[in-house]
């Protein structure tokens, strides 16, 4: 897929509200001129004007993300991060948080269904614990690079300075909000044209890894074998509202922290920290096996 990188908010109803700081009486939607005195425009012809604008971000979303959406505003919902709605108040938005919570479950249900026609030999045990490694956040920030959902979410100004577009934590989430976005528009069948490609190759290198075993158990056994230790774990910090908190949790051995990941929960995030302690010992050489 080609992405074209768009700067993030040429295209959105922000940019738009700008580009009226600047307008002349006669091009602004939002007045109209009379014998020399201007006078503000009914509030519809603004709401139409602002539509427009958020149309653009739109059709140039489903071009890069190569999907087409009969409810439009359910992907721009998807790619509405929180940071953008806390820093624009003024506008009528939603954020993604409630398409990501619906998206979550229909991913474990999709993954679930895909593991179970295609490995008839695995055990329960052994399916979940795979489902729980495609699914985990590492899996599916990197499912939102492959279609370069990054480029396309709309961000608050202080998260794109701090390198939003590639957090884990928030292409995880999105990708979710999409996956929830696509079960409402398109049901299940367009969920599965998504996300049955990316389970293939993922699944793969995720068995010769052996990474659907548990990561808290592998970094134990590792840290208990080589430095006769038992791994500890520390919130780091607890973001977001009560309803939606994320986690960010560091994992010691001994004095050296080894990883640190995030999540939705303090287990989600320590799995994550246990993961990103386990990829530094595999970028180092260290067996863990």
């Amino acid at each position: 897929m080609r992405i074209i990188h768009q700067e993030p908010d040429e295209d959105n109803e922000l940019s738009a509200r700008r580009s009226h700081d600047t307008m002349t009486p006669a091009d602004n939607p939002r007045r109209r001129c009379s014998e020399g005195h201007c006078i503000a425009a009914d509030d519809a012809a603004w709401a139409r004007a602002r539509a427009g604008w958020r149309m653009n971000a739109i059709d140039n979303a489903q071009s890069e993300l190569e999907m087409r959406f009969t409810d439009q505003w359910l992907l721009l919902r998807a790619l509405t991060h929180r940071s953008y709605v806390n820093e624009n108040p003024d506008l009528a938005l939603e954020d993604n948080q409630r398409l990501e919570f619906l998206g979550d479950a229909i991913l474990d249900f999709v993954t679930g269904a895909w593991l179970y026609h295609h490995f008839p030999e695995f055990q329960e045990g052994r399916l979940t614990s795979l489902r729980a490694a495609l699914v985990r956040t590492s899996s599916l920030a990197q499912f939102a690079r492959q279609i370069g959902l990054g480029h396309q979410l709309r961000l608050g100004k202080g998260e794109e300075e701090n390198g939003g577009r590639d957090r884990a934590a928030i292409l995880c989430d999105a990708f979710e909000a999409l996956v929830g976005a696509l079960y409402l528009d398109a049901g299940l069948s367009g969920v599965e044209q998504l996300v049955h490609p990316l389970l293939g190759a993922e699944a793969e290198s995720v068995l010769a890894a052996e990474l659907d075993r548990d990561p808290k158990s592998r970094f134990q056994e590792w840290s208990q074998a080589e430095l006769g230790v038992t791994p500890s774990y520390r919130t780091l910090k607890a973001d977001g509202p009560d309803h939606a908190r994320t986690f960010a949790v560091a994992v010691y051995a001994g004095d050296e922290m080894y990883g640190e990941g995030f999540g939705s929960s303090k287990q989600t995030a320590e799995r994550a920290a246990a993961e990103a302690a386990l990829e530094r010992l595999r970028r180092e050489g260290a067996a863990t096996d």
